[in-house]
């Protein structure tokens, strides 16, 4: 059984996903997520923190992912971008979230959505992403 999180997560990640596609407004995003079957059972709290933060926030959000990568950003599947856009937002707004929770999530949002080997891609990166925006934590995960 999926959590009310877990749910949150994914909608914001197909929001996501549209949005980079099509560039279309949040609010418009953000009334298609509303009307699908899920979005009772999400948090939806969580998922307007998501959606709109990250659409607000993509430019400096995409600065923090870039030295993790191996290209630009712009050149990651739209899937994989979407889900490292959550996962940094989350790392930097949600301390409440363990950052081990924020990169399991990733990793199973990108198995669900993405390319068969996506998710060790996006954990990867997560994993350089927390020693940057989480060093504390991710020095004490470390050892």
């Amino acid at each position: 059984m999926k959590s009310a999180r877990r749910r949150s997560r994914e909608l914001a990640t197909q929001g996501l996903y549209q949005w980079l596609l099509s560039g279309a407004p949040a609010g418009e995003i953000d009334t298609q997520l509303r009307g699908s079957q899920s979005f009772d059972k999400a948090d939806q709290e969580h998922l307007d923190a998501l959606l709109h933060g990250v659409i607000k926030e993509s430019d400096e959000l995409s600065a923090a992912l870039q030295p993790c990568l191996d290209r630009p950003i712009e050149q990651l599947s739209p899937v994989e971008r979407a889900v490292l856009l959550v996962a940094a937002f989350e790392f930097k707004h949600h301390i409440d979230v363990p950052y081990r929770v924020v990169i399991n999530e990733a990793v199973e949002l990108t198995k669900t959505f993405g390319g068969s080997d996506g998710y060790k891609y996006v954990n990867g990166v997560l994993d350089k992403l927390a020693v940057t925006l989480r060093p504390t934590e991710a020095q004490r995960g470390r050892h």
